[in-house]
């Protein structure tokens, strides 16, 4: 009975161990994956490093700018030779952003600058987002002034970088991102809109106008005349009430994040409000990216100059929700004024 009972159980450890083999050789994998990546990443790292190391030893750097050592490069591009400029120092910078917040304005603004090359959404392209290493690899493009767009400017730009939007795979390796540009001295601008509601005004006014295309068959997001801009602003979207407050909060959620994931970075923060209120705020991101401060200029004319009170169909609903938010009480009276600083702009 017991040479019996011994068989049976022979026979029923043999799964058990075959279990055990395949749970050991599936582990075994796992770590050797997450060891060869984190190797990977080091040596990414590592060569950052070195090559803006590599950079800088070639150019005898001013005593005055060695408090800014970590923000100041000297590319040295593939394509071209910078030539008598290769020792004038460029600085790095990246713009984070959402759309329909100033952004495409503030764009053309650093653009009409002589010394700053900002090259637009660059990772509106999924292909270049894909994974870390596209990601560096387009990053490094751009820094190396390999970069080519209608912003490129000669080979004695200053300030080089690019308009990154919150939703183009920013938090999915944030972490990644957040080395790169503390090892490259990249200077982060965040630019956002304490407004939410004419920021959700413009975003469904924009959507409406992607399909109706109101001007003459064409979508367009920015216009350059008051006239486009009166054909664009007579549309009035129906909100809806039962998602707004969620929908706000999101959106100051991921500023928040976005916010607090990359603090440790060389940054300025803007809202577009104090920007339009305020043209000291350009002086001051043009001493940020270390520039000659110059007038900068947009030919880029606003959309929407009313309150929202005359922009949005069913307004009362949406004061009615809003009333005794935060949301209210942090707008205060640009809810109920015009909004004409910008109307010639």
């Amino acid at each position: 009975m017991s040479a019996f009972l011994f068989k049976i159980s022979k026979r029923s450890s043999v799964p058990l161990r075959m279990v055990l083999v395949l749970f050991v050789t599936i582990f075994g994998v796992f770590v050797f994956t997450v060891c060869i990546k984190q190797i990977t990443i080091e040596n990414k790292s590592n060569n950052i490093a070195l090559t803006t190391e590599k950079e800088r030893s070639h150019c005898n750097l001013h005593a005055s700018a060695q408090e800014e050592l970590p923000q100041i490069h000297f590319p040295q591009p593939k394509t071209y030779s910078r030539g008598e400029c290769s020792c004038n120092p460029v600085r790095f910078f990246v713009l984070f952003s959402m759309q329909r917040s100033g952004s495409g304005w503030f764009e053309t603004l650093l653009n009409s600058h002589p010394n700053i090359s900002s090259h637009g959404e660059i990772f509106s392209v999924k292909e270049r987002r894909i994974n870390i290493s596209s990601i560096i690899k387009t990053l490094d493009s751009v820094y190396n002034l390999d970069w080519f767009s209608s912003a490129s400017k000669n080979e004695c730009v200053a300030a080089v970088g690019f308009k990154w939007m919150l939703n183009q795979g920013v938090f999915d390796n944030h972490k990644e991102i957040l080395d790169y540009f503390n090892l490259k001295g990249v200077s982060v601008t965040f630019l956002f809109r304490r407004n939410l509601l004419r920021r959700l005004i413009s975003v469904l006014a924009n959507d409406y106008d992607r399909h109706a295309k109101q001007l003459n068959g064409i979508h367009k997001s920015h216009v350059h005349t008051k006239q486009e801009a009166e054909v664009l602003a007579q549309f009035k979207p129906v909100i809806n009430t039962t998602a707004l407050i969620a929908n706000l909060r999101s959106v100051e959620r991921t500023m928040t994040d976005c916010l607090l994931l990359f603090r440790s970075t060389h940054h300025k923060i803007l809202y577009y409000e104090d920007i339009v209120k305020n043209h000291k705020e350009l002086v001051q991101i043009q001493e940020f990216l270390g520039v000659p401060v110059r007038k900068l200029l947009s030919r880029q004319v606003k959309i929407h100059l009313r309150p929202p009170s005359e922009q949005i169909m069913n307004w009362k609903d949406v004061y009615i929700m809003l009333n005794g938010t935060h949301l209210l009480r942090s707008w205060g009276s640009s809810l109920l004024h015009l909004d004409k600083t910008r109307q010639n702009e």
